[in-house]
């Protein structure tokens, strides 16, 4: 018989959000009665709007004539037009649509892109971090085993974000040549570095040979203009970073799944192969392009119509995350001395227990309140203690979230 893939031995038991659904669905058959409310998988829940829908549906009814159908696009990258439209609306000119490759989601991309790198990169990422950095590592052999202390994955390099560094982390602790991944903001404290921050970060690759996966799945959340909202805002990051982005959270696309990854051309590896081939040839070869009805919807709403209701939705759930803070600031969470981080740029809150195990504070949450959150430990050892809200969902369901946790007592 032919056996598995020996790294997989390696995976600790469970996926995060697995793991989360399954606690769920326990507790809703043992209380049938209760009505449990969401706030920690971060699934959109507003309907699509209405210029966007438009421009899919006319799109799908296209496709039911013999002139507008269409099948396999052109190449893997993505339709033209909508490269071109990221790379000017989106980023100003900073990328060329020849750098800009779309896909069907930015998750399913840090997937492949660990394949162009295998099992012999120096691993670094932010602790706590979105789990597919780590397990997806683990999977393609570049990390080891969870030791008993569940400490982290052996020969990954952990940078502890924390409240007291200001969520940016101590890069003298990644070795050089590594892959460093970097979210911001950042899932699932929230943080957003600074200009000045990801210069550092920048700097430091490029004296360091290191190449950054930046995740900016939730740009369109920041309202501070003086953030970043790309890393190719950075001077010298063209030489040292990849960018994986999503429509997932701005069109509320988790579901019609779409996203795109920017590989600049002077980016290289030591061998002097420009990143780029590596990445046309993988895509090339496993991937036959994203729905060609996801990227009606996407150009879309890359128009000043599509943009406004963007823009409308991400206030949405940014008004979310706002009651849930003032929720969580009452006098029952300042006795217990909770602290609560948001910057009202993203759509999290990062919320810490001190002295309380992340899962008991869970289990907690979700048998007193009914709501449903997310164990900060699920993330990194650098999450134990904190919980993740997330502020996707309805409003009237928030609210009520809002009222039950306002009067918890742990």
């Amino acid at each position: 018989m032919i056996r598995k893939n020996p790294a997989f031995e390696n995976l600790a038991a469970g996926y995060l959000f697995p793991e989360i659904a399954k606690r769920r669905r326990s507790y809703a058959a043992a209380h049938p009665d209760a009505k449990l409310i969401s706030l920690g998988i971060g699934n959109t829940t507003e309907p699509l709007t209405p210029y966007i829908t438009a421009a899919m549906k006319s799109y799908v009814e296209a496709l039911g004539t013999a002139a507008g159908y269409s099948g396999y696009g052109d190449d893997s990258a993505g339709e033209a037009p909508l490269r071109a439209k990221i790379a000017s609306v989106l980023y100003g000119g900073l990328v060329g649509a020849d750098e800009v490759f779309v896909s069907d989601g930015a998750k399913c991309d840090v997937g492949r892109v660990q394949q162009m790198f295998g099992a012999a990169v120096s691993v670094a990422v932010q602790d706590p971090a979105y789990p597919v950095y780590v397990d997806g590592s683990v999977m393609v052999g570049a990390a080891g085993k969870m030791p008993a202390s569940a400490a982290g994955y052996a020969d990954v390099t952990y940078m502890p974000c924390l409240p007291e560094n200001n969520f940016f982390p101590d890069l003298s602790v990644v070795k050089p040549d590594s892959l460093i991944y970097f979210c911001s903001p950042n899932n699932p404290t929230g943080a957003v570095a600074t200009k000045a921050e990801l210069r550092r970060l920048v700097d430091f690759a490029r004296a360091n040979g290191c190449i950054i996966l930046f995740d900016a799945a939730y740009f369109a959340f920041i309202r501070d203009p003086s953030l970043p909202k790309t890393i190719f805002e950075i001077d010298g990051a063209r030489e040292c970073a990849v960018e994986i982005n999503s429509f997932s959270k701005p069109i509320g696309f988790t579901g019609v799944r779409l996203g795109w990854t920017v590989i600049p051309k002077e980016l290289r590896f030591a061998d002097g192969t420009p990143v780029q081939t590596l990445w046309t040839r993988l895509t090339n070869t496993f991937f036959n392009g994203a729905s060609n009805i996801a990227q009606a919807g996407g150009l879309a709403s890359l128009d000043p119509e599509g943009l406004a209701e963007m823009r409308t939705l991400t206030d949405y759930y940014l008004e979310n995350a706002r009651l849930i803070r003032e929720a969580l600031s009452g006098a029952n969470f300042t006795a217990e001395g909770v602290e609560t981080y948001a910057q009202g740029n993203a759509p999290y809150l990062w919320v810490r227990f001190p002295g309380r195990k992340s899962w008991e504070v869970f289990d907690a949450i979700l048998d007193r309140c009914r709501v449903v959150t997310t164990p900060g430990a699920g993330f990194g050892p650098a999450g134990e203690s904190f919980i993740r809200f997330s502020s996707f969902g309805h409003r009237s369901a928030v609210v009520e979230a809002c009222d039950r946790l306002a009067q918890l007592k742990l």
